[in-house]
């Protein structure tokens, strides 16, 4: 392919990657803001992100026998075009139930956006440079959304609230729109793919995965043991999933492969997958929500964003030109590495830390994100070719599962150990002030001394200190909790790293063992 052909499926590719992460994150990252707009409260604002996700999740299972069957061109150019009408939709939502239709239809759409840009990036490759030149850029212009989002969303929220955050994505919409037209992926063969017992392994399988999401994105804000219907939500979804299971394992031509996904490899890699999601959260959860936590707006944090955003470009490229078969270990024992560096360092913060002491950390962060991710999937590949092409989509539903579940499974980990640890020190903090005490005293006398102009009676000016004081109390318990995050985190990175460091030695020991036999023979 001629290189300035190539540059152009290389851009559709970062259009399509960048429609699909700011579809995701542009709400997630102005919450706040809204909710204000919609006239929702905090955990009504959070059905907008449980609305998305829920037939997000599931998506890619059906999306890829479709594909199969009814051709690449037609699948991307359908895709791009109902992606394109439903963004359309935002700019009609006035009030909170429009809204959670519009981003529940916008789920739909966004789902397929993101195997577009793998195709688009994997074909401006030779075949020898895709799974590790190819691969590597396409993951990275994934992970761009997220900074991306809140890099853009303080100026677009000026432009118009609500509406003004989805004109900037219409635009980039309808250039993916005119790349997807003008650039068109090489054709596959067409195969009849789909059976009537699919479908319903499907629905099974949506249903599950839909009402999971939903649980883990809500539970923290409705408190997991607090509202009796999270704990239907969840019974449901496993019911759903384990009739799936079985359905599944007595077909001859599965949808998924169950026993192949519960062999040991296959489950070592999830949980690898699984517990890198959920230490990456560290950046998304942890020092964005931290500074949320002590009154920071985006637009505070813009030059954070952006140098979270160049990193990101950094690893992916740094891993772009190092990823060679049998490199996997090593480049994720770099990545780990950092993760916990990273951690470590975020978890010596206090109130008055502010973005500009976070540059470092977050940036090793955001590197080893994109440091770690193409090894595994190309790994990953290898390990579902092996077995045949017939493993591949077995393969894909367990990395996009561990990336779109996990992630939301890190946000409640680390939002309810958050909560907990909070708690915590509030009450420990607390019991260490004593009504009696010079020190404690002499504070409230200084936090009431501000009212004492527009207040003559003593024993309300006292009642404003004690609030004030506890204000404070909860500000340093929730720093003191979001430490404790960061070097949670930091412990799961190094037991991470621990054990890859024990695999890859007892496999070494392994081969050394097994050609003895064969030396001594010679």
């Amino acid at each position: 392919m001629p290189a300035l052909r190539a540059a152009c499926y290389m851009l559709a590719s970062l259009l399509l990657a960048l429609t699909q992460g700011l579809g995701m994150n542009l709400i997630s990252a102005n919450l706040p803001q809204i909710q204000g707009a919609l006239g929702a409260t905090t955990n009504e604002a959070t059905w907008l992100m449980a609305a998305y996700m829920a037939p997000n999740v599931s998506l890619a299972l059906a999306l890829i026998k479709i594909r199969t069957q009814y051709g690449l061109r037609n699948f991307a150019e359908l895709s791009i075009l109902v992606f394109v009408l439903v963004t359309l939709m935002h700019l009609f939502v006035e009030d909170l139930h429009s809204a959670l239709i519009v981003r529940f239809f916008s789920g739909i759409a966004a789902a397929p956006m993101s195997s577009l840009g793998f195709l688009y990036m994997l074909e401006a490759f030779p075949p020898a440079k895709k799974l590790n030149i190819g691969l590597s850029l396409a993951l990275t212009n994934i992970s761009l959304g997220a900074p991306l989002a809140r890099l853009i969303s303080p100026d677009l929220l000026m432009i118009g609230q609500w509406h003004g955050l989805y004109v900037f994505e219409i635009a980039i919409a309808m250039m993916a729109f005119a790349a997807v037209y003008l650039l068109p992926l090489t054709p596959q063969p067409r195969a009849k793919v789909i059976h009537w017992r699919d479908v319903v392994s499907y629905l099974l399988i949506a249903v599950g995965f839909g009402l999971t999401a939903m649980v883990l994105t809500l539970g923290r804000v409705y408190w997991w043991f607090e509202a009796p219907w999270l704990g239907i939500m969840l019974a449901i979804g496993i019911a759903a999933i384990t009739v799936a299971i079985v359905l599944e394992l007595n077909r001859e031509s599965p949808l998924l492969d169950i026993r192949w996904l519960a062999s040991r490899e296959v489950v070592h890699f999830t949980g690898a997958l699984l517990i890198f999601r959920i230490v990456l959260s560290e950046q998304t959860s942890g020092a964005f929500g931290f500074f949320q936590a002590l009154g920071l707006q985006n637009d505070q944090m813009q030059v954070l964003s952006l140098i979270i955003l160049a990193a990101s470009v950094t690893g992916g490229l740094a891993c772009a030109a190092v990823m060679k078969p049998g490199r996997e270990p090593a480049i994720h024992m770099v990545a780990l590495a950092l993760l916990i560096i990273g951690a470590v360092m975020d978890g010596r913060a206090t109130n008055l830390t502010r973005p500009a002491e976070m540059y470092l950390s977050q940036a090793l962060i955001a590197f080893a994100g994109a440091l770690f991710l193409p090894p595994a999937m190309a790994s990953g590949l290898m390990m579902a070719l092996k077995k045949g092409p017939t493993y591949i989509l077995s393969f894909v539903i367990v990395f996009l599962t561990t990336q779109s579940i996990g992630g939301v499974l890190g946000s409640a980990i680390v939002g309810t150990f958050m909560t907990w640890r909070t708690k915590f020190h509030v009450q420990d903090l607390a019991n260490h002030l004593i009504s009696t005490d010079p020190l404690v005293a002499q504070r409230l006398s200084q936090l009431s001394g501000a009212y004492g102009r527009v207040m003559t009676d003593k024993s309300l000016l006292n009642a404003e200190g004690i609030v004030l004081l506890g204000q404070q109390v909860n500000r340093e318990a929730t720093v003191l909790a979001y430490n404790d995050a960061f070097l949670a985190i930091a412990l799961l990175a190094a037991f991470a790293l621990a054990a890859l460091i024990a695999h890859v030695a007892v496999r070494a020991i392994g081969a050394r063992l097994s050609t003895v036999p064969e030396t001594a023979v010679a």
